[in-house]
């Protein structure tokens, strides 16, 4: 049976907690970070950095999965659709993320076999049908996603499958955290932690944000209510110096996560150190192959496929915007070259990334 989540979008209830956050509030400086996409888009969506205190500060961080890979990343991918013997799959969001001169949309117009899938069991569906073909699936997300991508791995393992691989461009959440609170110049006194990340991971790994750097963190859903109670909760633990990693989802999130799911991410993946847009390397925040299926690596299965020479794109600040240190208006590129329509960086492209939101719901910082 499902919820009705009415109550979290009750005009009177959001009104008299935003009273309560304002006098909670009074007499200190906040400034906190969300760091999930869809929390990002909810507070472009609803107005939320208009409508807090103005002591209350908000900041976006690198809560979008395709706008976190690196062009390497994505140069690879597209380096792949170009083989003739090759279909490349992957998510809708990621066919028009430019690359460092080109992006899967354009190879795609150019004739090269790009398939947008749902789901990683659509792409082995794929190779079932074309056995004549090499099928990649480009897998981009974090933990929400990586468990599908290896419910695939094992079913292509256990089908004996032989022309299915998987591109792995998944990261994980914790240790990107422990980069952005070691980072001063944020001076952040607080976490909006990732629902959606949560559901699978649950609050342990969060811990020591709390217990190591001082930092307190919440869980919360996507409602307005959700995040304002999710903000208050932040500003009562800095306010008392009683920091804590607290679950304010519990209709979605269970403290200890989905077990399952980390049970099967950690048959398949190991814990390797990748590179982040805008973050640099951070260790042990991705996923790659195991030993078990390290041969389904089209990394390495297609070593021989060299991507080109990895370029930035000229005045893009989406390094910038997701370490917080900028919102999309302060970039010279928004609105300007950089639209929707025109994407220059991918965090205009994404549905959750922070210059899209900012685009869509005109959240000028």
């Amino acid at each position: 049976m499902s919820m009705d989540l009415s109550v979290f979008k009750n005009p009177e209830l959001t009104k008299e907690t935003l009273k309560r956050l304002e006098d909670l509030a009074e007499g200190k400086q906040y400034t906190f970070m969300e760091v999930c996409g869809t929390h990002t888009v909810s507070i472009a969506r609803y107005g939320f950095r208009s409508l807090l205190p103005k002591n209350i500060t908000l900041l976006s961080g690198p809560g979008c999965p395709v706008c976190v890979s690196a062009n390497k990343d994505l140069d690879m991918a597209i380096a792949l659709s170009k083989e003739e013997d090759i279909i490349l799959t992957t998510f809708g969001d990621m066919m028009r993320v430019p690359g460092s001169s080109t992006s899967l949309a354009k190879e795609k117009a150019k004739g090269a076999d790009v398939r947008v899938c749902y789901s990683p069991l659509d792409a082995i569906q794929i190779a079932k049908d074309n056995p004549e073909k090499e099928v990649v699936f480009a897998g981009v997300g974090f933990e929400t996603t990586a468990p599908i991508v290896a419910s695939a791995a094992i079913e292509a393992h256990e089908e004996g499958l032989e022309n299915f691989s998987v591109l792995s461009v998944h990261k994980t959440m914790p240790n990107a955290l422990e980069a952005i609170v070691n980072d001063k110049e944020l001076g952040l006194d607080g976490l909006i932690l990732p629902g959606h990340v949560s559901v699978i991971t649950g609050i342990k790994p969060y811990y020591f944000l709390a217990d190591t750097y001082h930092i307190p963190g919440v869980v919360t859903g996507f409602e307005p209510l959700d995040i304002l109670l999710g903000i208050y909760e932040l500003v009562d633990m800095v306010k008392h110096d009683r920091p804590a990693i607290k679950n304010a989802y519990t209709r979605g999130v269970r403290d200890e996560g989905n077990i399952a799911a980390q049970n099967i991410i950690s048959e398949v993946f190991d814990e390797v150190d990748v590179e982040w847009r805008g973050l640099g390397m951070i260790p042990k925040s991705g996923l790659d192959f195991s030993n078990t299926y390290a041969y389904l690596d089209a990394r390495k299965r297609f070593s021989d496929v060299k991507p080109e020479p990895t370029k930035e794109h000229k005045g893009c600040k989406c390094g910038e915007i997701l370490r917080g240190h900028m919102h999309p208006s302060e970039c010279p590129l928004f609105d300007r070259a950089c639209t929707p329509q025109n994407p220059i960086g991918p965090c205009m492209v994404s549905s959750e990334g922070s210059c899209s939101a900012a685009y869509r719901y005109r959240d000028i910082g």
